[in-house]
C-alpha cells in the first residue's frame, strides 16, 4: 500500500468520525467555552470544519497564503451552517487528496500569511499528516471535552464510549 492509498483510506474513516461528533453538538450549547480564552463550542466546530478547507491549498499549492484564501464560514452559532461548511469542505479535500500523487506529495510546501511564513518547507506528505490529519484530531478531543462539560452524549469513534457504559 502507497502512503497515498493509506491517507486516503484514513480520510474516509476520519470523515465519517468528524461527522458523527458535529452531528453530536447540540444548537443549545454552541455558546459555551470552558475559559474566558478559549473558543465557544461553535467557533470550534467552525474551526474543525474549516481545517478541510485547507486540504485543497495543501495539495494543490507550493505556497499556500492564507491572507489570500477566502473562506465564506457562516455563523458559528449555526450548527447547521456549520455542518454544510464541513460537507462543502470535506468534498474539495477529497478531491484534492484523490488528485494527488505520491511524487505531488514528496514536494516542498510553505504556509504564509502575506510575508510571514508560519509553517514550512516541508514535504506535503508531512503537512498532510501534520498540520491536516493531526490537527482535526487535535480538535476533535477539545470537542470532546466541551460536550462532556455540557453533559452532553460523546458518539463512539473508536468503540464504545464512556457514556455507552465503557469503563463502568
Amino acid at each position: 500500500m502507497t502512503l497515498l492509498q493509506a491517507l486516503l483510506i484514513e480520510f474516509e474513516h476520519e470523515v465519517h468520525n468528524t461527522r458523527k461528533l458535529l452531528q453530536a453538538i447540540p444548537a443549545k450549547d454552541l455558546s459555551y467555552k470552558p475559559a474566558p480564552n478559549s473558543w465557544t463550542m461553535g467557533q470550534l466546530a467552525q474551526h474543525i470544519a474549516t481545517i478541510y478547507h485547507w486540504y485543497a491549498g495543501t495539495l494543490t499549492q507550493d505556497v499556500y497564503d492564507m491572507a489570500t484564501d477566502k473562506l465564506e464560514r457562516g455563523s458559528a452559532e449555526d450548527i447547521a451552517a456549520t455542518l454544510d461548511l464541513f460537507e462543502k469542505n470535506v468534498a474539495k479535500a477529497r478531491a484534492a487528496l484523490q488528485a494527488s500523487t505520491e511524487e505531488s506529495l514528496d514536494r516542498e510546501w510553505t504556509m504564509k500569511v502575506g510575508d510571514r511564513t508560519i509553517l514550512g518547507p516541508m514535504t506535503r506528505a508531512v503537512v498532510a499528516r501534520g498540520f491536516l490529519f493531526n490537527h482535526i484530531y487535535h480538535h476533535r478531543g477539545e470537542m470532546i471535552v466541551y460536550l462532556r462539560a455540557t453533559g452532553n452524549k460523546v458518539p463512539g469513534m473508536y468503540g464504545p464510549v464512556y457514556e455507552d457504559g465503557a469503563g463502568k
